[in-house]
């Protein structure tokens, strides 16, 4: 589970369908494949999926930015998804993953979203970066970027996630930033991360990022959230502020990232719970008492 299913059930994503079956993040064994469909998978093959279906006809689909196609479907948002014994699938949307467990394979679509924002922040080695929240996402971009061989600072209130972002690769971890001086002076970070989703940490974003910096808004914010932004502290230091939007063209690159195994994905689940314990794994969900909650069917 992630932040989205709770955004999803207090009606805080306007796009979903009510009473849906949340679930965009998972995994399967193939049970079945319909004599119409052309795959490659096998029955009994491991797969990821992804959840996100696009028309493949608007002016979106046909620029190659499917991922913001108005009419998309996504699995777990607008149709019934993987919280159940067996879900339905497009042919298009699974990845074959053997070799690694189911849990770390239902991984795949947050780490797709993942590798579309480390990309959109175009972070190169020996880059500052900064990632303020160490939750699955903010850890997932961590690993990625220090890889990649960026000095990583990580913020988090949390002393657990703190010591996870060790773990994951940061440099350096702290509950507050300072960054010492004047960003117009060079203090500061080449490229900052805001993987939480609240107005107040977006606007810190700004505030950290040095001249000619880079802020990627990655976590999911209320739709009635605002940040209140001094249009004149972007123009003198010329800061570049993007955000996310899923995970175009990131399954197949997150899948092969999984199989790689040199970071130890599977820790970033801390709770295993059955489909007949969901309540019970909600509440550790809502709680925060931890970072991936799996359900297994």
């Amino acid at each position: 589970m992630i932040g989205t299913d709770l955004h999803i059930c207090k009606g805080e994503t306007p796009h979903a369908t009510h009473n849906v079956t949340i679930g965009h993040e998972f995994s399967g064994y193939v049970e079945a494949i319909h004599a119409s469909t052309s795959t490659t998978a096998k029955l009994g093959d491991l797969v990821c999926i992804d959840p996100n279906v696009p028309c493949h006809k608007c002016t979106f689909c046909r620029t190659q930015k499917y991922h913001l196609c108005p009419h998309l479907w996504c699995i777990g948002v607008t149709c019934d998804g993987g919280m159940a014994k067996h879900v339905v699938v497009p042919a298009s949307s699974i990845y074959v993953a053997t070799g690694i467990p189911p849990e770390v394979a239902s991984l795949a679509e947050p780490l797709s979203c993942v590798v579309h924002a480390v990309d959109t922040g175009c972070v190169k080695s020996g880059d500052r970066v900064l990632v303020i929240g160490a939750g699955p996402i903010g850890l997932m971009v961590t690993a990625l970027c220090a890889n990649g061989g960026a000095h990583v600072t990580v913020a988090e209130l949390n002393k657990m996630r703190r010591t996870a972002a060790t773990e994951f690769g940061a440099s350096e971890v702290t509950e507050r930033v300072d960054i010492g001086g004047d960003p117009v002076e060079g203090y500061g970070f080449d490229v900052v991360f805001e993987c939480v989703g609240l107005a107040a940490t977006m606007g810190q974003a700004l505030e950290c990022a040095r001249a000619g910096g880079t802020v990627v808004w990655v976590g999911v914010a209320r739709p009635d959230a605002l940040v209140s932004v001094s249009p004149f502290t972007v123009y003198r230091r010329e800061l570049t502020i993007k955000s996310t939007y899923t995970n175009p063209f990131g399954m197949e690159r997150a899948v092969r990232i999984l199989l790689d195994n040199k970071v130890n994905w599977a820790s970033l689940i801390t709770h295993t719970f059955a489909l007949t314990e969901f309540d019970a794994a909600w509440d550790v969900f809502t709680q925060n008492s931890g970072l991936k909650v799996c359900i297994k069917p």
